[in-house]
C-alpha cells in the first residue's frame, strides 16, 4: 500500500542547505590543505561564520528554500547557481577588503566551494526529485497501465508537452517518443526519448511497439507535411489531436482533457496568405462601407477583417435579424472602437434600400447577400431570381445614382457552365453587373464628364468554403455525432474548398485591385474527392469506416455537378500582381439586351412562374444546363 509523501516544511530546506554550504567549505578547505587539519583549522570559524550569514541573507532574498524539492526545475537550478555565484564574489571581496593579509578566501578555495557547493545542493534536490518520480512510476504502474504516446514537434514546444503530460497527477497517457524531421535528428535522444522521423516506416514502427495516439504540440505546422504526417498515422491505425493555445490552457494548466481531435478544416487549409496592405488601406481607411449578408458566413468575416482598415463607418445590411443581433453583439465585445450599424433590410426591397444609400451614403459595397443553397433554389427558382438576380440589380442602381466608388460582388464557381437554378442566377448577376459597367462607362465617355464618378463593378468568383452554413463539413460532424450514417452524393463527387478567412482576403484584395469590369477567380488548390473527405473525418474521431461508421451514397441531388470549374472551356485567364488571384476574360454582352431579357425573368419571377422563369434564365445564360429532371425538357435547342 502506498503513503502520503508530504512537502517538507521550507524551514527544514533553509536548514538543509545552510547545513550543506558549511559542509562544502569544509571540505573545499581539506581539499586545499591536503588533509591537513592543523593547517585547514586556521580560520574556519570565521569563514563559517561568513558562509552562514551571507547564504542565510542569499538563500531568504532569493527564496531557494521555498520551492517544493521533488519538482526541481532549471529555474530551481539556475538560482541556485546564481546564489552560488554571488557568494564566492563576496568571498574574494571580503578577504581582499576585511582580512587583509590573512588571506582565507583564497581563489583557489572558493572556486573550489563554488563547484562542489553547486553540485552538492543541486544534486540532493535531484536526487529527491528521481526517487519521488521512480516511487510514483511503481504505484501508478499497479494501477493502472498508460497510453503511449507520441509528439510531433522536437522543439521547445514539443518538450514542454512531454514534461507536462508525463507530469500530469492522474494521467493516463505516457509520451515514449517524438517525431520531427525538420533536422537530421533520426535515433538521437531528446529529453531521454527517441527521435523519429516522420516517414511511413517510421510510424509503423511506432505503432508496433505500441504507440496509440500522436500529440501535434505546433498548430502552425507547414500544411503538406501535417496532411502526410495525418495520412500516415491514420494509415497504421494512430490517433491523432493536438493541445490547445497555451492562451487556452485551464488555470494555466494542461489537462488530458483538453486535448482536441483534429479538424478536418486544418488540414484542407493552405499556407497562409500575404496580400498587399497598403494599396488596401489607401482604398478603405476612413471609408463608409457596406456589406450585404452581413450576417452571414462570408458577409460577417468581411466585416472583421475590413475593421482592420480602419473604415469610417461599416453599414451591416442583412433580413435575419437574430443572427445579425448576434453578430452584432460579437462586434461590440470583440472590437471596442468600431463604428458599426446593424441594418434591417431585404436587398429585394427597393424603398428600405433607398433609405439605406441616403441615410448613410456608403463609398464601397461589398455584396455577398445570396440564396446559395442548390437544393432549394431547384425547388424555388423565382426566389433565387428575386434575390440573386433583382436584388443585385437594386443595388447596383442605387450605388450608380449615389456615386459609390466599387461595388464588389462575391459570386461562385457554380455560375460557370451551370447546371442548377443558383448557379445561372449568379451567372445572370454576373453579367449584368459587368454590361451595366461598360455601358455606364460608355455614357460616360460620350458625355466627357470628369467630374461624374463612374462606380467601378467587380466580381469576384470562389468555390466551396470551409465551415460555411450548411455546407458538407459540419453535416458531416452532426451525422458523426449521431452515429452516422455519413451522406455522400456520389462516389466520384469533388469540390474546391477555400477557408472563410482566405476567400474574405482574396475578396478585399480583388475589391482594391480591381478596376471595373473584371471578374477575379481564386487560386483553390486541388479539387477534393467528397467520400475521401467522409472517410478521413471518421477516422480523425478515431472510428473505422464502414466498420463503426458507414457511408451512404444517396445520388447526386437535382442541379448538382459532379465536379466545379472556376471558369468555363471559352473563358481565360489573365494573370494579376497575385498569384492567387487571376481575370477571367469572358464573353461580353450588350447592356440594352440584357436589361430587357432580365425585366421579362424578374416579371415571371415576381410572378412565381416556374418552367418559365427557368426558360428565360436560359436565355440569358446560353450554357445553363439543368439537370434537374423537373427542367430537362428545356435543354431541348429552340429553332
Amino acid at each position: 500500500m502506498g503513503f502520503k509523501i508530504r512537502i517538507l516544511p521550507r524551514w527544514f530546506v533553509f536548514l538543509l542547505d545552510l547545513f550543506l554550504v558549511c559542509f562544502c567549505l569544509v571540505l573545499s578547505r581539506m581539499l586545499k590543505s591536503n588533509h591537513n587539519w592543523a593547517h585547514m583549522d586556521v580560520g574556519l570559524r570565521l569563514m563559517l561564520t561568513v558562509v552562514l550569514v551571507l547564504n542565510a541573507t542569499l538563500f531568504y532574498i532569493f527564496k531557494s528554500y521555498a520551492g517544493i524539492v521533488r519538482f526541481t526545475n532549471i529555474e530551481d537550478t539556475s538560482r541556485l547557481v546564481m546564489i552560488n555565484a554571488i557568494a564566492a564574489f563576496v568571498y574574494l571581496a571580503v578577504n581582499i577588503f576585511f582580512l587583509g593579509s590573512q588571506d582565507y578566501f583564497t581563489l583557489q578555495i572558493v572556486a573550489i566551494n563554488f563547484f562542489i557547493t553547486s553540485f552538492v545542493i543541486i544534486s540532493y534536490r535531484l536526487a529527491v526529485r528521481y526517487c519521488f518520480n521512480f516511487y510514483k512510476s511503481l504505484s501508478e504502474g499497479t494501477k493502472m497501465q498508460k497510453k503511449k504516446v507520441v509528439v510531433y514537434d522536437a522543439s521547445a514546444d514539443g518538450i514542454h508537452i512531454k514534461k507536462v503530460m508525463n507530469s500530469l497527477p492522474n494521467g493516463d497517457m505516457q509520451v515514449v517518443a517524438f517525431l520531427d524531421d525538420s533536422f537530421n535528428a533520426e535515433g538521437k535522444l531528446l529529453e531521454g526519448l527517441p527521435i523519429y522521423n516522420t516517414n511511413e516506416s517510421s510510424i509503423a514502427r511506432l505503432r508496433s511497439e505500441g504507440v496509440e495516439l500522436l500529440i501535434l504540440a505546433n498548430k502552425h505546422m507547414d500544411k503538406t507535411k501535417l496532411n502526410d504526417v495525418v495520412d500516415n498515422c491514420l494509415t497504421h491505425g494512430i490517433r491523432i489531436q493536438q493541445v490547445p493555445a497555451m492562451l487556452d490552457w485551464l488555470n494555466g494548466k494542461l489537462d488530458t482533457q483538453q486535448l482536441q481531435d483534429i479538424n478536418i478544416e486544418d488540414l484542407l487549409e493552405r499556407e497562409v496568405i500575404t496580400i498587399h496592405n497598403e494599396a488596401i488601406y489607401s482604398e478603405l481607411k476612413g471609408k463608409k462601407i457596406l456589406v450585404t449578408g452581413a450576417a452571414g458566413s462570408i458577409g460577417s468575416e468581411l466585416v472583421r477583417q475590413l475593421l482592420q482598415y480602419r473604415p469610417s463607418l461599416i453599414i451591416l445590411c442583412d433580413k435575419a435579424e437574430t443572427p445579425m443581433h448576434d453578430f452584432q453583439m460579437e462586434i461590440q465585445d470583440k472590437y471596442k472602437n468600431a463604428n458599426i450599424k446593424a441594418y434591417i433590410g431585404d436587398i429585394c426591397d427597393r424603398h428600405r434600400m433607398e433609405h439605406l444609400f441616403e441615410v448613410y451614403n456608403p463609398q464601397i459595397v461589398f455584396h455577398a447577400a445570396a440564396y446559395k443553397h442548390v437544393p432549394l433554389m431547384e425547388d424555388n427558382p423565382s426566389v433565387a431570381v428575386l434575390n440573386n438576380v433583382y436584388g443585385t440589380k437594386v443595388l447596383a442602381e442605387l450605388a450608380v445614382a449615389n456615386d459609390v466608388e466599387k461595388f464588389v460582388m462575391v459570386s461562385t464557381d457554380k455560375a460557370v457552365n451551370p447546371t442548377n437554378v443558383m448557379g445561372a442566377s449568379k451567372r445572370i448577376a454576373e453579367i449584368f453587373t459587368q454590361s451595366y459597367f461598360k455601358h455606364l462607362t460608355k455614357d460616360a465617355d460620350k458625355k466627357d464628364d470628369s467630374k461624374h464618378t463612374v462606380t467601378k463593378f467587380v466580381t469576384t468568383r470562389f468555390g466551396n468554403v470551409l465551415g460555411s452554413n450548411g455546407s458538407v463539413i459540419p453535416r458531416f460532424k452532426k451525422q458523426l455525432e449521431k452515429g452516422g450514417p455519413l451522406t455522400v452524393t456520389d462516389p466520384n463527387i469533388t469540390r474546391f474548398f477555400m477557408t472563410i478567412p482566405e476567400a474574405c482576403l482574396l475578396v478585399i484584395e480583388a475589391g482594391a485591385m480591381g478596376q471595373g469590369g473584371e471578374i477575379f477567380i481564386f487560386d483553390m488548390g486541388k479539387p477534393v474527392k467528397i467520400a475521401d473527405l467522409a472517410r478521413k473525418v471518421i477516422k480523425l474521431s478515431g472510428k473505422e469506416p464502414d466498420v463503426d461508421i458507414r457511408i451512404v451514397y444517396t445520388g447526386l441531388r437535382p442541379g448538382e455537378k459532379l465536379y466545379e470549374e472556376l471558369m468555363s472551356s471559352a473563358e481565360k485567364v489573365r494573370p494579376t500582381y497575385h498569384e492567387k488571384i487571376m481575370i477571367a476574360d469572358v464573353r461580353q454582352y450588350d447592356f440594352a439586351i440584357v436589361e430587357k431579357k432580365m425585366e421579362k425573368l424578374i416579371n415571371s419571377a415576381r410572378q412565381h412562374y416556374t418552367l418559365e422563369t427557368v426558360f428565360l434564365m436560359k436565355e440569358i445564360v446560353p450554357e445553363f444546363i439543368p439537370n434537374n429532371a423537373a427542367y430537362t425538357k428545356l435543354n431541348v435547342p429552340t429553332k
